[in-house]
């Protein structure tokens, strides 16, 4: 599910990354709230409560709720300061991301969230400080989206595969 959204995001985003349209805005928004929404899935889906690994998907909800309040009136900057609380969300919300990862490595499957949790503080970054050129896109975030999707996938299809071994 995580795959498909971010691939029509990605779409939408890079057919109207020209500016920040009303549409843009709605999905610069909306891609954090999402996480938020599978983050709780991911909540009440695993043991997390009970293994007292819940601390990784609270700050994921925390964070994308954050971000979405950031993104929400860094539409309104321009896309040098969308470019910046992106950044700022995707550096802190992978490094959560590798740190569940990490701790949950035993449970099959995440490699990926590894993988993707260390792109995303690399990506983070370097949307900040392309967020001080003159070059600054909103169509890098389309394509940052689409591989998370991919790797959220390929983690998903892991543990299924992981877990019908059990």
């Amino acid at each position: 599910m995580r795959f498909g959204f971010a691939l029509v995001w990605a779409v939408l985003l890079v057919l109207n990354a020209s500016s920040i349209s009303p549409l843009t805005a709605v999905l610069l928004v909306i891609y954090p709230l999402f996480d938020v929404a599978a983050a709780v899935v991911d909540l009440r889906s695993s043991r997390a409560t009970a293994t007292g690994a819940a601390a990784g998907p609270y700050a994921t909800v925390a964070l994308g709720a954050l971000a979405a309040i950031g993104l929400a009136v860094a539409v309104t900057s321009g896309v040098p300061a969308v470019l910046r609380v992106w950044g700022v969300w995707a550096v802190v919300a992978g490094g959560v991301q590798l740190a569940v990862a990490l701790r949950r490595r035993g449970l099959g499957g995440r490699w990926a969230m590894i993988a993707s949790g260390s792109l995303s503080v690399l990506a983070g970054a370097s949307f900040v400080v392309m967020a001080s050129s003159a070059t600054g896109s909103l169509a890098g975030i389309a394509g940052y989206a689409l591989l998370g999707g991919v790797f959220f996938l390929v983690s998903a299809l892991r543990l299924g595969r992981d877990a019908g071994r059990s």
